[in-house]
C-alpha cells in the first residue's frame, strides 16, 4: 500500500472533526468537501456564512455536508472569547482585545480545538506561516512532554524512477531556524514519533551533517554529535545515528563504505537537518528535482494538532493535510 493510501485508510478508520480556518478559499472548500465524502472526518469551515455557502454550492456541496461557523454570529463565539480572555489575561489581553482576536478565523479555529469543539485545525492557504503558527502556539500551546514545537515535511517517494520508495520525514523544514543541540535532539525524538504515527512502522533517524562518523571536525559537527547523544538518552529504544551525510544515511552501499558501524545501515526514514537553511533547501530539491511529493509543513509538539498549508497549495494538498491532521488527532491508531 502506498504511504498516502495508508494515511487515508487510517483516517477513514478513525475519523475526527477538523476545523479549517480559511473557509472562504475555494481550494479549502473543495478539499473539505472531498474529505467529508471520503469519510475521513467531519469538517467545519470558518468564515462569513454567506460567502462560504456560496463557495460550497459552486462545487456541488449539499446542505449539511460541511458545518459553517461565522465568528460574527456563531453560538460558539461568546464561549471562545471568554476562554481566550482567561488564557491571555496575564499577557494584557482585555475583553475587547479578546473579542477582536477570536473574530480572526485563525484564532477562532484554534480556540475551537483548545475548547474541544474540534480535534484539529488547518490553516495557511491564505495566512502566512508566522500567523498560522502564532495562533496555534498562543491558543493550543505546547504538549507537556515536548520541549520545542517544530515542523516536518512528509516526503513521498512513489514514482517509478524512485529507486527507494516509501514515506520519509524531513525536519525541521519550516519553523526552527538554528536549533542548538538540545533543540535538535527534541526535533529528532518528536519527528520519530510523528513518522511512526503516520507511516505505521518504526522510525530510523539520521542526524545529518556535512561530516560522517568524524570525517570532519567543526563546531557544527559537534552540535549534531551532541544532539544525537541527547536524543538517544531521551529515547533509548530509538534507532538513531549521527553525524551522517545524507548518502551515508540513505544508500546502503555508501553506508557500508563510510559508516560500517552505523545502526541505520543506509535505511534511515527520518532525516533531521542541522538547521532550517539545509532542511528547507533539501526538501525543495527532493520535491522539484527528485519528484518527491511533499506534504507540509506539518507541525509537531503541540498539545493538539494544528497544521500549516502553503499559500500555493492545491485542492489535493488541502485534502491530504486534512487526512494527516485526522491521523495526528487519533494518535495514528484506527478505531477498528
Amino acid at each position: 500500500m502506498k504511504p498516502l493510501d495508508r494515511i487515508l485508510e487510517t483516517a477513514k478508520s478513525a475519523p475526527r472533526h477538523i476545523v479549517l480556518a480559511e473557509g472562504e478559499d475555494p481550494r479549502i472548500v473543495e478539499g473539505a468537501l472531498r474529505a467529508v465524502r471520503a469519510g475521513i472526518g467531519e469538517i467545519t469551515l470558518v468564515g462569513r456564512r454567506s460567502v462560504v455557502q456560496e463557495r460550497l454550492e459552486a462545487v456541488g456541496g449539499e446542505p449539511g455536508e460541511v458545518r459553517i461557523e461565522d465568528p460574527a454570529s456563531s453560538a460558539l463565539t461568546e464561549r471562545l472569547v471568554n476562554a481566550y480572555h482567561e488564557l491571555r489575561r496575564s499577557k494584557g489581553i482585555d475583553e475587547v482585545a479578546a473579542a477582536a482576536a477570536v473574530h480572526s478565523p485563525l484564532v477562532f479555529a484554534a480556540m475551537m480545538v483548545r475548547e474541544d469543539a474540534a480535534d484539529g485545525t488547518v490553516g495557511g492557504a491564505v495566512a502566512t506561516t508566522a500567523d498560522t503558527v502564532r495562533a496555534a502556539l498562543q491558543t493550543i500551546g505546547r504538549a507537556p512532554d515536548v520541549g520545542l514545537v517544530s515542523s516536518f515535511f512528509l516526503m513521498m517517494l512513489c514514482a517509478p524512477h524512485h529507486a527507494k520508495k516509501g514515506a520519509f520525514v524531513f525536519a525541521d523544514c519550516g519553523l526552527v531556524v538554528d536549533p542548538d543541540a538540545v533543540g535538535l535532539a527534541d526535533i529528532a525524538v518528536t519527528s520519530a514519533r510523528s513518522f511512526e504515527a503516520l507511516a505505521g512502522k518504526p522510525a530510523k533517524v539520521a542526524m545529518l551533517s556535512f561530516s560522517t562518523a568524524g570525517s570532519a571536525a567543526h563546531e557544527r559537527v559537534s552540535k549534531v554529535v551532541e544532539a544525537t547523544r541527547l536524543a538517544h538518552a531521551a529515547a533509548p529504544g530509538l534507532v538513531i545515528d549521527g553525524e551522517l551525510q545524507f548518502d551515508s544515511a540513505f544508500v546502503e552501499a555508501v553506508s557500508a563504505a563510510k559508516a560500517p558501524n552505523s545502526a541505520l545501515n543506509g535505511e534511515a526514514n527520518v532525516f533531521v537537518f542541522p538547521n532550517l537553511d539545509a532542511a528547507n533547501i533539501g526538501y525543495k530539491i527532493a520535491q522539484r528535482i527528485g519528484g518527491a511529493t511533499a506534504i507540509g509543513p506539518i507541525l509537531q509538539g503541540l498539545a493538539k494538532p494544528a497544521n500549516d498549508l502553503s499559500r500555493g497549495c492545491s485542492v489535493d494538498d488541502v485534502f491530504h493535510m486534512i487526512a494527516v491532521t485526522v491521523v495526528q488527532a487519533s494518535g495514528g491508531k484506527s478505531s477498528g
